[in-house]
């Protein structure tokens, strides 16, 4: 095709490949739109390893407490007279032979001190007896490994030895004791001062008696675990929860293990076990308990005391002791009361228990930065032996969930997940503190919850629907069009005008000669010649209006090439000619049949009504172009 059908075409092709590359590009967009988000997402800031391990740990550390309770017994000290006579005539030889001075203060200080060298020699229980209450014991760290309350802590965390016991009831009891005996014993030298030398040696006499004869009626042993209860450090208390002792291992340096059991428990925050060789020398351990040195102390509040304490260090060596127990010897900092404590790798899984620390020989504390950890196998090896099978938890899985999206600043997704831990486990100490700062961070603005994926597929999905109509309406029109150009010419070629150009010819339709007569360049549609009518005037007289505001024309007029429509071709008038109408005169349409609605394409108008308006489209683009031509000579 040339001139200005050739330009249609070439726009048309345009326009095509315009609209495959515009479908391409969405669907492209389309596959990058849930990642915008991600991409536009401003940096957060990077949550230490110790803090969101503290998060998830500290729910199933807890302190245990051992007490003993019990009435000491002791009796009233009394002279034996036959060595206390003995004692003073070593004296006065002594004093005599000038080994000692002989005044009076320096033979008393003698006798004093030959006394306390041999307490039993010149001591014994008297007929009176004494009796106090007395409550020994101390606190350890536990935790959890089931959610229904089994509890692992060290074996010297749950028992004492007999002489170990006596000593610790000896120290709280027997104070008392030895001052009123001390007293007693100052007053029997009402003329003389004593001095300080003196004084410790009349101490030291009636501790040792005492201590050798103390008795204790009525001990009884209490071992609880102090739960802490919901309010996050801020409002905690604790309660003391019996725990019962299913095993126990020996002291260190033995396997320092003991495996507790408190009923009642279900949905108990819970830690994971790892393996040995999740940690090598030189790998961080983090150590989580309650020192001693805060738990002893009367200037916390029980509330904060509550709140175990991580410490970290390296793993400094692999041990074994003498009856070949392993340890690990650890940097971290430990104190009396970490024990039983778990080791937690930076994983934040368990891979060991703080058993034992190194003592300062001249105070007796806890030296820092030397902790000796029983390895994870030790425990495991321990827990399989009474069938106890480490879990974790439905609340400890929700909580990390929600605390992973805390974390995150997600707190519109870590908002229900702490209301359900908190329904899973009403005694969870911490979930009410995140609970409160998730609705105050919402409040001020700063959740930074992306929108559900669902939303996104939504929106694509959407979008994807409307490409992939625009490209069905693309192609169906293809289609239409190609049926109509093989359904034949929709312009037949007409006689020129005299005087003026012709109007470019169209190939024939079926049905319809392959020419016509030469005649006007305007061929009439109407059933006569009639002159020009004015627009505005309405339809022509007799003339019925089609639907569409144009003439209509009666059935019966010969089929014409164009989809089934009245043919174009030249038809004759009343006078049997074909009158010339002027350019610029309103144009008759082309008579319409009238079968029944056709709808091939299925989208619910009549295909002739479609036909109609490309073909009214077409004969206003021919008008254009014939109004351009210059006028006739």
């Amino acid at each position: 095709m040339t001139g200005g059908d050739g330009r249609t075409t070439m726009f048309r092709t345009a326009r095509r490949t315009w609209s495959v590359v515009a479908a391409t590009a969405a669907l492209a967009g389309l596959t990058a739109l849930p990642a915008a988000p991600a991409a536009a997402e401003p940096e957060k800031p990077e949550v230490p390893i110790g803090t969101r391990l503290a998060a998830r740990t500290n729910p199933s550390v807890q302190l245990t407490s051992l007490t003993f309770t019990g009435e000491v017994v002791v009796p009233v000290a009394e002279l034996k007279s036959g060595p206390l006579k003995d004692l003073q005539a070593e004296m006065v030889r002594m004093a005599l032979n000038g080994k000692i001075a002989q005044d009076e203060k320096s033979l008393v200080k003698y006798m004093l001190q030959r006394m306390a060298s041999n307490v039993g020699r010149f001591l014994r229980p008297g007929g009176q007896e004494r009796t106090v209450q007395a409550e020994v014991g101390g606190l350890c760290t536990g935790w959890w490994v089931t959610p229904d309350g089994y509890m692992v802590t060290g074996a010297h965390c749950v028992q004492l030895g007999e002489e170990e016991l006596s000593r610790a009831f000896a120290k709280q009891a027997l104070d008392k004791f030895n001052k009123e005996d001390t007293r007693e014993f100052v007053k029997g030298f009402k003329n003389m001062a004593l001095d300080e030398e003196m004084l410790k040696l009349g101490a030291q006499m009636f501790a040792e008696f005492n201590a050798s004869h103390m008795k204790i009626r009525g001990l009884k042993k209490d071992l609880s675990v102090l739960q802490s209860l919901p309010g996050g450090g801020v409002d905690k208390t604790a309660k003391a929860v019996p725990a019962e002792i299913v095993s126990v291992g020996e002291n260190y340096p033995g396997k320092d293990f003991a495996l507790l059991k408190v009923n009642g428990q279900q949905n108990l925050p819970t830690v994971p076990l790892g393996d040995d060789p999740d940690v090598q020398v030189g790998d961080v351990l983090y150590i989580s308990g309650f020192p001693g040195l805060i738990t002893n102390t009367a200037f916390f509040s029980l509330e904060s005391k509550l709140d175990p304490a991580l410490t970290e260090g390296p793993y400094n060596a692999k041990r074994t002791t003498q009856t070949g127990v392993p340890y690990i010897q650890a940097q971290a900092p430990s104190y009396r009361g970490n024990s039983g404590g778990p080791v937690f790798s930076r994983q934040g899984k368990v891979v060991g228990m703080l058993i034992a620390g190194s003592v300062d020989q001249s105070t007796g504390e806890s030296a820092e930065n030397h902790s000796f950890v029983l390895p994870v196998s030790i425990v495991k090896e321990k827990l399989n032996e009474k069938n106890v099978k480490p879990a974790e938890s439905v609340t400890t899985k929700t909580y990390d969930a929600a605390l992973d999206a805390f974390f995150q600043r997600h707190y519109k997704i870590a908002l229900p997940l702490f209301r359900e831990v908190q329904a899973l486990y009403p005694n969870h100490p911490y979930v009410a503190r995140y609970i409160s700062d998730s609705q105050q961070a919402i409040t001020a603005g700063k959740d930074e919850t992306p929108l559900p994926m669902g939303v996104w597929i939504g929106v694509a999905a959407g979008a994807v629907v409307l490409v992939v109509a625009g490209v069905l309406v693309f192609v169906l029109l293809r289609r239409r069009r190609a049926r109509r150009a093989a359904a034949g010419p929709a312009y037949p070629a007409q006689p020129g005008v005299p005087g003026a150009p012709a109007a470019p010819a169209a190939p024939a339709g079926p049905g319809a000669p392959g020419g016509v007569p030469a005649g006007p360049a305007y061929p009439a549609y109407a059933e006569a010649a009639v002159p020009a009518a004015d627009p505005s005037a309405g339809p022509y007289p007799g003339h019925q209006t089609d639907p569409y505001g144009r003439p209509a024309e009666p059935y019966g007029h010969q089929a014409g090439g164009h989809g089934g429509h009245g043919g174009h071709g030249a038809r004759p008038g009343l006078a049997g000619q074909v009158p010339p109408q002027r350019p610029g005169a309103p144009e008759p349409h082309p008579r319409i049949p009238a079968p029944g609605f056709v709808d091939r394409d299925g989208d619910g108008r009549d295909d002739r009504v479609q036909q109609l308006e490309d073909l009214e489209q077409e004969l206003a683009q021919l008008r254009r172009q014939l109004d351009r031509r210059p006028p006739a000579e």
